[in-house]
């Protein structure tokens, strides 16, 4: 028996991008056969929703409760739900996953940490990262970063990238070897009227995301969930050149 996952959603609690509410996602994703979805909100250093002036308990409270909501409705509906939380430095990317409300509690120095302090911090706290979506093409960059050394793995296919975006960063991820993962980065759950969700497959049913932080950490090449291809243009207009970033933290 197969167990699909999505890696990579947004709700419109913890992202301002985000359209679709915590529970809205639980039910399409059951009927699509997954057997779960890991909340993986835009963090306090990308596009947040939550209010950066509160203390920062109550920040992590408000941020944490998309996922917490979305939890709870699938723990009555049978879809299991797991967190994450995505992060942004400077032009790239980064789906942090294995940590949770308590640790995020006492280290607030993640949201200021570099990408080496970050992918230190999520090691240390048993957690694992992948760069995600690394070779994108969008307005609001200058350019293209790519840090082999400061993640576990790299998202080779996303479902908001273009077959362009997304073979370049497939190259990538052969030419440093680097696992390679998939996910929707879905924002709202009317895409998948028109397209399936991305994902990976594991042969075994995970208890926790502890089991996902050990595939990636062992560097264990899970089958990938990409029936669909994204309706995207083959290339962006910006075509930015990748730059490679292989200092060692």
């Amino acid at each position: 028996m197969k167990y699909i996952y999505e890696t990579h959603l947004h709700t419109n609690v913890g992202s301002k991008c985000g359209s679709t509410s915590p529970e809205d996602y639980i039910k399409p994703y059951i009927d699509l056969g997954y057997t779960g979805i890991i909340v993986t909100d835009h963090f306090f250093n990308g596009n947040c929703a939550i209010d950066r002036s509160l203390p920062w308990r109550v920040q992590v409270d408000n941020f944490v409760s998309g996922y917490e909501r979305a939890y709870e409705a699938g723990l009555k509906e049978g879809l299991d739900v797991f967190f994450g939380f995505e992060t942004r430095l400077g032009n790239d990317e980064y789906l942090v996953y294995g940590l949770d409300k308590t640790w995020l509690y006492e280290h607030p120095e993640i949201v200021t940490a570099t990408r080496a302090e970050q992918y230190r911090l999520v090691r240390d706290g048993g957690g694992a990262v992948v760069q995600a979506h690394p070779c994108r093409e969008r307005a609001y960059q200058d350019g293209i970063d790519v840090y082999p050394w400061c993640a576990d793995a790299a998202e080779g296919y996303n479902l908001g990238n273009s077959r362009y975006e997304d073979s370049r960063s497939l190259e990538y991820i052969k030419k440093y070897n680097l696992c390679c993962t998939a996910g929707s980065d879905v924002h709202n759950v009317e895409m998948f009227k028109e397209k399936k969700p991305f994902g990976v497959v594991s042969p075994k049913k995970w208890s926790s995301i502890a089991d996902y932080v050990q595939i990636l950490r062992s560097h264990t090449q899970l089958e990938l969930q990409i029936d669909s291809v994204p309706l995207q243009k083959e290339k962006q207009t910006f075509d930015f050149k990748v730059t490679e970033h292989n200092d060692k933290p």
